[in-house]
């Protein structure tokens, strides 16, 4: 049992984590990973009528590719103006979608209520990894598969934030890279799983413009480094973003102009017993 004081901690801390994502415009971000989404999607194997719960599902990057493919789904996640996005994509498609408002921690769902349940880096940010294992494997059937895809600690997103936590001291709460590493993994999802399966695999960023303006782009629009770069002072802001910028320019694969960057992540496949 949390004390008062505790509760207090939580509720402050969750706060902060709001409005860091909620800063900028995730979903002019979120473009950069489209492609890898869908073939994010073709590897989990999206099936005709299955009932999918996105966990954390932003402004609907997984969400709405898994409509269009049949199935029938359900977007969570803690930000206002990323559901609102969502739920006008998914408008503007003609999908019949539902985007709800709510925690990773404490998820509206009954139990057993989806066949699948997943989330593409976006459950792994929250600030309790032990209770959003157990709220995704509460809402998950039996029998049904719960599926994530994490950055690593190694990759080059793992190099991101621990670039920008070298200028911004990053909150008190558990690395959310951790969620990328197999023995923390196995030991979150270890009971009610009947099998576990771990992957290293690539997501390719795709943005049409080269890594310098890459860098802007995210100074501007992407929730961490927007806050962040409001918390330092000018040589400190011209510092991380030359920092970032070399970061995506030594990892850019594209020679066109453009900036294609691999960043690896660890997938998760749990069938729940």
């Amino acid at each position: 049992m949390n004390t008062a004081a505790e509760e207090q901690d939580l509720s402050e801390l969750k706060d902060k984590l709001k409005a860091t994502w909620t800063a900028g415009d995730y979903g002019l971000i979120a473009r950069g990973l489209e492609r890898s989404a869908r073939e994010f999607l073709d590897r989990i194997g999206i099936r005709p009528g299955e009932n999918v719960l996105d966990v954390a599902c932003g402004t609907g990057q997984l969400a709405i590719p898994a409509a269009r493919q049949g199935a029938r789904v359900t977007g969570l996640d803690i930000a206002e103006n990323w559901i609102a996005q969502a739920r006008s994509r998914a408008d503007a498609d003609g999908l019949e979608v539902r985007f709800d408002v709510g925690d990773a921690e404490d998820m509206p769902y009954e139990d057993g209520a989806f066949d699948l349940v997943v989330s593409m880096i976006g459950a792994m940010f929250a600030p309790r990894p032990a209770r959003v294992a157990a709220e995704m494997l509460r809402v998950c059937r039996p029998g049904g598969r719960i599926v994530m895809a994490n950055w690593t600690p190694e990759g080059f997103v793992g190099d991101f934030f621990k670039t920008v936590a070298r200028y911004v001291p990053p909150p008190p709460m558990p690395s959310p890279l951790m969620w990328g590493d197999e023995t923390e993994v196995k030991a979150r999802l270890s009971d009610g799983v009947a099998d576990l399966r771990l992957t290293r695999s690539i997501l390719r960023f795709h943005y049409p413009m080269p890594p310098s303006e890459v860098a802007a782009h995210y100074f501007e629009h992407f929730g961490p480094t927007k806050r962040a770069s409001a918390a330092l002072g000018r040589e400190g802001q011209a510092a991380l973003n030359a920092e970032l910028e070399a970061l995506w320019a030594a990892n850019n694969l594209a020679s066109d102009g453009t900036t294609q960057v691999d960043a690896e992540i660890l997938e998760v496949v749990a069938a729940r017993e």
